[in-house]
């Protein structure tokens, strides 16, 4: 009995190694809207952006609506801000506007993984810097 206890124990380890940060579940648009316009905004957005590029990463759009300026939308990638804007109440064109910020929060993620590869870490770990 004591075996198989330790048995259990090293591949529920070595497993646990193997995965490393690939357990993470990738590929969520967190929908963080209030308004019908944000409401709005995530669906066109999210819709482009799952049609245009691979989900391999996890985003969340907020929104701030405000009765005199319109709403502040943003979004959020590795809890950092890549996108903001504010959208107007009346906004005719929110569909454009939604597929022109996925365009760009696309970009911008692209970017980003990029300059993490190209970091130097020889002497510090990523979330050290």
């Amino acid at each position: 009995m004591n075996r198989s206890w330790l048995a259990a124990l090293v591949l529920m380890f070595s497993a646990s190694l193997a995965w490393g940060e690939e357990d993470e579940m990738l590929g969520f648009i967190i929908d963080d809207t209030i308004s019908h316009i944000g409401h709005d905004f995530y669906y066109s957005f999210s819709e482009r952006l799952r049609a245009t590029s691979p989900m391999d990463f996890n985003l969340v759009v907020r929104e701030r609506p405000s009765a005199r300026w319109g709403s502040l939308v943003t979004v959020e990638f590795q809890q950092r801000l890549v996108y903001r804007r504010f959208l107007p109440p009346n906004t005719v064109e929110l569909k454009d506007e939604a597929y022109e910020a996925a365009d760009l929060v696309r970009a911008q993620i692209v970017r980003r993984k990029l300059e993490a590869l190209l970091q130097d870490t020889t002497d510090l770990e990523r979330d050290e810097l």
